[in-house]
């Protein structure tokens, strides 16, 4: 058995093009949606996300706002600048890109976001009505998989989900979609008890653990559906040789370059499972389409324009 590979960057495509006839309608309205990134120092992979982020802005049309305070910025100089973004009107998301330094209390920083800016969905506002069963603005990661499992065919009622994680980011919010879409649902950590016969009692496994290729072929039901969630960038070549050993153009490729990235489960898992999100093309590239509809979808919301969802993006 070869699993089915869930294509991320097809459903992105998708989402896409359904958003860009949404743009259209709220520009012949007089209204651009605008998202505001925020990014403190000069971290590179937080650098690599926000540069993505701000290229799929500039991609489908909204306006960007990229802002750059210092390093050493305070609790309170930071609280200043999300404020002033609260108060513009024409910036419909704000995102305050992860991590932050250390001297600054990120909760209080995420807190401040105004819920209806809040295009990460991380507010406790939003999280609540997440919980309540009447979601806003959600996770764009978790948001992203429920796009795969729909668009993909995936059938999540009555079917058994395990949650590997529980992350305020992506494990709880994800085992909450799933229980609203009628799936019976275990989240799982690392204080699991014998994880491997938790998760292979399951229809369906969403592995967002962080750690890399630790969901092996034992971990899976044959012809279950896997999510894998991970973005782990392996350097160490005994470990890189070891994981992609049946894989030797990833072995090669991996010279060539001096890393590769995998996910949290092992690639020899595609042998097991029915259907699974290859790492890299998986489930990264809806983490930025969601960012992008929760932000057209903000603009819509915040200008009272409660018209109908676009056809295929769902809260």
């Amino acid at each position: 058995m070869t699993a089915r590979l869930l294509n991320g960057n097809a459903v992105r495509d998708q989402i896409y093009a359904e958003l860009q006839k949404e743009i259209g309608e709220l520009d012949a309205a007089g209204v651009r949606p605008g998202l505001a990134a925020v990014l403190v120092g000069d971290n590179p992979a937080s650098k690599m996300y926000v540069n993505s982020k701000v290229a799929g802005c500039e991609k489908l049309g909204l306006a960007s706002f990229y802002l750059t305070p210092p390093a050493t910025i305070t609790t309170e100089g930071l609280l200043a600048v999300v404020e002033d973004l609260n108060r513009r009107d024409e910036v419909d998301g704000i995102l305050v890109q992860m991590p932050l330094p250390s001297q600054i209390d990120a909760k209080k920083i995420l807190e401040a976001v105004h819920p209806e800016k809040d295009v990460d969905g991380f507010h406790p506002v939003n999280v609540g009505k997440l919980v309540a069963g009447r979601p806003h603005l959600v996770a764009c990661t978790p948001l992203g998989v429920m796009e795969i499992f729909r668009r993909s065919g995936i059938a999540l009622e009555g079917a058994h989900a395990v949650v590997m994680g529980r992350s305020d980011i992506v494990g709880k919010p994800m085992a909450l979609l799933l229980m609203h879409a009628n799936a019976t649902v275990t989240i799982c950590h690392s204080k699991t008890r014998d994880l491997p016969e938790v998760t292979r009692r399951a229809d369906i496994v969403v592995a967002a653990m962080g750690r890399a290729a630790m969901v092996t072929p034992d971990y899976i039901r044959p012809g279950a559906t896997v999510i894998d969630v991970g973005q782990n960038v392996i350097k160490d070549a005994a470990q890189a040789e070891r994981i992609l050993a049946n894989f030797p153009d990833r072995v090669a490729n991996f010279r060539a370059k001096g890393s590769v990235l995998v996910g949290d489960v092992h690639p020899d898992v595609v042998n097991v499972a029915g259907a699974l999100t290859p790492v890299p093309g998986g489930v990264g590239p809806l983490t930025i389409a969601m960012l992008m509809s929760n932000t057209v979808k903000a603009a819509r919301l915040r200008r009272g324009r409660r018209a109908s969802e676009p056809a295929g993006v769902r809260p």
